[in-house]
């Protein structure tokens, strides 16, 4: 007997875990807003130069601006240049004749924005635009930085002190860094607050996930991390709600942060997992856990039954595994099945995490409404996630590890030989692309806290979302290779996620397998086909 026999004894999927998913949950709504928050704070309006002198104080038409402003190739305004003095003859017929020689210079006071989609944007709080325009996807990077940081210290830290308090203080720091930012007086603080509060997300992710799988049964841990998936689809969806609502990224930003200071209200009440306080020593508070589940899910008198020798007898031999050393990180690389698992899994979540923000961060390229955009992309998941349940069931989370994966990136790679004049087109195989990738996101969160033993899962989940922290920061940056080949950014992120696809083929089936509780455990098969091919060769011999 095990863990997982001590939580059918309490209740097995009773109302304790329904309560407890659901409570864990309802965070997961709001770090959505928060990831792709800047789709609408950092949304670029329509903008030219700031005309000098009085000649802004009037009701200037478009017509009379092509005085001011010289016009682009495409027939539109320049968004970045003015001409240093006014060309009233260019009023007179053509427009955009003899005027390769006239002198121009850039926008020495400022720019006018148009406000009618966004009333206000820390675009136009801070000029993001021109030859400032990369501080937009660098303030997206820095916060996907703060992601991957918190992804290293909370992995390590929550297996050393606990799921529980690393998950209060998460909530706690999401909601005062989050108004923060909403505050942040200037550029570089509005960044340092967004970096702390992606740290804090991760706090948050890698514990919820953590508390989630090591309180539910075996056999509906798939069932849990769809519905707990779908929260992160909702929350798209709800991220478009409160942005249509409120065109002010100041009040869009404070509306995504306040409710996590309810949520770190009630994070008091969330058990620490009792496995980890069985194999951290601390069996009493375990039994103490276990009984309070017990007598939620009406099963008091199981529940009283159990002691901590009756908990000690029945996982003696992880306990024992688990005392014979301290683990860190370079666990997750010292033995050859973990190191096999590692890789892969480095790899599932870097593709995972790169293809879907460069899909999912430029919501203004497709040329039509951002706030249907990201409906449309919200919207996907729901059935990506719906087919990935039934085939994490009864296929298996390897083989929708790898399809999904394979199949986002050929669509994006299909998308390169759609015509620009088939932009529906184009819109559909991006869109089934980013279902894919949600599809898998859903199985990686899975894949990842089954397939790794207790003892270092959180570090090995936090190896997972560092490496998809990793592709968020880079994902931005590979947009600028476009100034070098047009369709470079689309090769790159198609052909990542079919090299991951093949990598995830290699990784160990989790259906139906209780959780291992120690690396002996899933390095047992390993050394057992070692010792088979050692026998073999000593019978030829």
């Amino acid at each position: 007997m095990g863990f997982p026999e001590l939580l059918e004894k309490t209740g097995g999927m009773g109302r304790f875990q329904i309560i407890h998913v659901i409570l864990l949950s309802t965070p997961i709504l709001m770090l959505a807003s928060h990831n792709l928050m800047q789709n609408f704070t950092a949304a670029i309006p329509k903008h030219r130069c700031r005309l000098n002198g009085s000649w802004e104080e009037g009701n200037i038409t478009e017509r009379w601006l092509q005085a001011f402003i010289p016009m682009e190739p495409t027939g539109k305004l320049s968004s970045c240049l003015r001409f240093t003095s006014q060309q009233f003859q260019l009023l007179k017929g053509n427009a955009t004749a003899n005027v390769s020689d006239i002198e121009t210079e850039s926008c020495v006071d400022g720019w006018v924005y148009d406000h009618s989609e966004f009333s206000s944007t820390i675009i136009m709080k801070w000029d993001l635009v021109c030859n400032h325009r990369r501080m937009r996807q660098l303030a997206q990077s820095i916060y996907m930085s703060g992601v991957l940081v918190g992804s290293i210290i909370f992995g390590s830290l929550s297996d050393k002190f606990g799921r529980r308090p690393l998950n209060i203080w998460s909530n706690l720091q999401m909601a005062v860094t989050g108004v923060c930012a909403a505050f942040a007086p200037s550029y570089i603080l509005y960044c340092v607050f967004r970096f702390l509060t992606g740290t804090a997300l991760s706090g948050i992710v890698l514990n919820s996930y953590s508390l989630i799988v090591e309180w539910i049964p075996t056999r509906n841990r798939a069932f849990t991390s769809t519905m707990t998936g779908y929260c992160y689809t909702v929350g798209q969806l709800v991220l478009v709600g409160l942005a249509f609502l409120i065109r002010d990224w100041y009040w869009l930003q404070l509306a995504a942060s306040v409710p996590f200071f309810f949520y770190f209200l009630y994070s008091w009440w969330i058990p620490e997992s009792g496995r980890w306080l069985v194999l951290s020593g601390k069996t009493d508070q375990a039994v103490k856990e276990l009984k309070k589940v017990a007598r939620i899910n009406n099963k008091k008198e199981e529940g009283d039954r159990l002691t901590a020798e009756i908990v000690k007898y029945n996982m003696q031999r992880e306990i024992k595994a688990a005392r014979k050393t301290t683990y860190t990180v370079f666990d997750l690389i010292k033995t050859p099945t973990i190191r096999g698992i590692s890789f892969c899994i480095s790899m599932t979540w870097f593709s995972t995490s790169f293809g879907y923000y460069g899909l999912a961060m430029d919501l203004q390229k497709f040329g039509v409404s951002i706030f249907l955009m990201q409906v449309i992309f919200g919207i996907v998941d729901i059935p990506a996630k719906f087919v990935s349940y039934f085939v994490m069931t009864y296929l298996g989370r390897r083989v929708l590890q790898a399809a999904t994966l394979i199949l986002a990136g050929a669509a994006i790679l299909a998308n390169i030989f759609v015509p620009s004049d088939f932009p529906t087109w184009r819109i559909v195989v991006i869109v089934f692309g980013k279902g894919c990738l949600a599809a898998s996101f859903n199985c990686v969160y899975l894949y990842t806290g089954e397939i790794y033993p207790t003892v270092i899962r959180q570090s090995g989940m936090g190896l997972g979302t560092m490496m998809a922290r990793l592709g968020g920061i880079i994902a931005p940056i590979t947009l600028m290779t476009a100034d070098y080949y047009h369709h470079l950014p689309l090769i790159i992120y198609g052909c990542c996620p079919i090299i991951s696809g093949i990598a995830a083929c290699f990784l160990p089936e989790t259906l139906g397998v209780p959780l291992p509780e120690t690396i002996e455990e899933v390095e047992r098969p390993h050394q057992e086909e070692a010792n088979e091919k050692l026998s073999l060769k000593a019978m030829k011999e």
